[in-house]
């Protein structure tokens, strides 16, 4: 493969109308796309790729570019524009895939669960340096995502193991985890969360992806059924985890195919609660993709499936993202309902007489005021930069930003309600004040390695340079923003 991603295809070439059409609504130069193809070409570690003005000239007038550059535009554009650009859409000719690297529809059993979370942790750590597994994944959306996730609640028969030879089972390490060992794992986990909670996902990711690969060898030694169910607890945990880090980084496809084998490992660990989280965090993304329907249905299953066994914390967290689904769709009536029942769930809090899973105690007062607030901010957006809306989420977001500045632990939320309070001034047209917390969240984002971060503070800088760039404070700002994080500042 050559360095500039160039196709062998030359014939009969005719301008690609598609990507032409996509590019001109970017309002990026030539030059740009060419420096945002080759800084994402660098993170996924494909240091060959080396492209040019000229060469996407080439591709606007009809070259094919190889992989991974078809993968990158996709992610690039579907970045720019808030919803999932694909491959043909852009119209470009996609890689043949096989369902098991690239899909999301999977087979629900235990040995498959197990066998594919070792195949790709394994994956991505040997070659997503290298540029191979990043490009070799593609993004799921709409009836592609949604049906197969729906069979999270469908009972799997047991299906008991044909016996193994006697000399087979001496030949494997033997399993029987104690207590403490697994109690060791679990507690790795948590303090796995807690460093992506304060550092971002960018420092720890690989780490987690290790663990989880240890986890699923020991999965595949005889255990008791207990210590099974225990691990693939630990495992959904983990994979959900990387799955979290790689969204947070950047890494879309790579972050979805963890999420669907967190909520596969979910399903074996017979814990529901646990699997509408997951699904929660399936609809976050989807909502960052510009998929609010996804997002929705997402959250529907979720709730559904945890009806009668998830805390008063993690239903008032399902409730939270309903609110931001509907806002997304631009549904105020149903936003503010579901606004209401996340606070009203989150009351009942302090009653629940069982110790909440580690996995949700992130969701405390101050996400909730986030979460909300952010509801409220993008039914603003949705309803043509409404200061009515925004004046909701402005008292909600100062009371986020208030508790997170006590929160040593939650860093990066504590980042994203700054950028959050600066896009509600934005909104109330009052620049300085925006200004000033935009400059706060650029002080937290050089101590955590978070792309989403990045990305949501340079979005804002550049709103208040299009609509105040005349303003020394919006000035300074910007040019802050150049010297604290530059285009080529990387989070992985």
């Amino acid at each position: 493969m050559g360095g500039n991603g160039g196709s062998g295809t030359h014939a009969d070439k005719r301008p690609n109308e598609l990507l032409g059409s996509w590019f001109v609504r970017s309002g990026w130069s030539k030059g740009e796309l060419a420096r945002q193809v080759n800084r994402r070409a660098r993170q996924l570690g494909a240091n060959h790729i080396s492209t040019d003005t000229s060469r996407v000239r080439r591709w606007l007038d009809g070259e094919n570019p190889r992989e991974p550059i078809p993968r990158i535009l996709s992610e690039l554009f579907s970045e720019r524009f808030g919803c999932v650009v694909s491959i043909e859409d852009l119209g470009l000719r996609a890689a043949r895939q096989s369902p098991a690297a690239s899909g999301v529809d999977l087979p629900w059993t235990g040995p498959q669960t197990v066998a594919l979370l070792g195949e790709f942790s394994r994956s991505d750590l040997m070659l997503a340096r290298r540029g191979f597994l990043g490009t070799s994944l593609a993004l799921s959306a709409g009836p592609s995502l949604i049906e197969p996730m729906q069979r999270w609640l469908v009972p799997t028969p047991a299906s008991p193991a044909p016996p193994e030879p006697q000399s087979a089972l001496d030949a494997r390490r033997p399993g029987r985890l104690s207590r403490p060992e697994l109690e060791l794992l679990e507690s790795t986990t948590r303090m796995f969360r807690q460093w992506d909670a304060q550092c971002g996902g960018g420092l720890r990711r690989k780490a987690v992806v290790g663990q989880l690969h240890e986890v699923t060898d020991l999965l595949q030694e005889p255990q008791p059924e207990a210590t099974t169910r225990k691990l693939f607890k630990v495992a959904a945990e983990l994979a959900e985890l990387a799955g979290w880090m790689s969204y947070d980084v950047g890494l879309q496809p790579t972050a979805q195919k963890y999420f669907v084998l967190a909520l596969h490992a979910a399903k074996e660990a017979g814990d529901k609660p646990l699997g509408s989280y997951i699904l929660s965090s399936m609809s976050r993304q989807m909502i960052h993709l510009g998929r609010p329907e996804d997002a929705l249905e997402l959250i529907h299953l979720a709730q559904y499936g945890s009806r009668d066994c998830a805390s008063p914390r993690t239903q008032s967290m399902l409730y939270a993202m309903e609110a931001r689904a509907y806002a997304n769709m631009g549904q105020p009536g149903k936003t503010k309902r579901a606004v209401r029942m996340a606070e009203d769930t989150f009351a009942e809090v302090d009653e629940w007489d069982e110790p909440d899973p580690d996995w949700i105690r992130f969701f405390s007062e101050a996400e909730l005021h986030g979460e909300n607030s952010h509801s409220y901010r993008d039914l603003a957006y949705v309803a043509g930069r409404s200061p009515a809306y925004a004046s909701l989420a402005e008292p909600l977001m100062r009371r986020a930003v208030e508790l997170f500045a006590d929160d040593s632990e939650h860093q990066r939320s504590y980042a994203l309600n700054l950028i959050g309070m600066a896009t509600v001034h934005l909104l109330q047209r009052e620049p300085e004040e925006s200004t000033t917390y935009a400059t706060r969240a650029m002080g937290i984002a050089k101590k955590v390695r978070s792309e989403r971060v990045n990305t949501r503070i340079r979005k804002t800088v550049d709103t208040a340079v299009r609509d105040y760039g005349d303003l020394a404070a919006v000035i300074d700002l910007s040019d802050q923003l150049a010297v604290d994080l530059p285009e080529n500042a990387e989070a992985v």
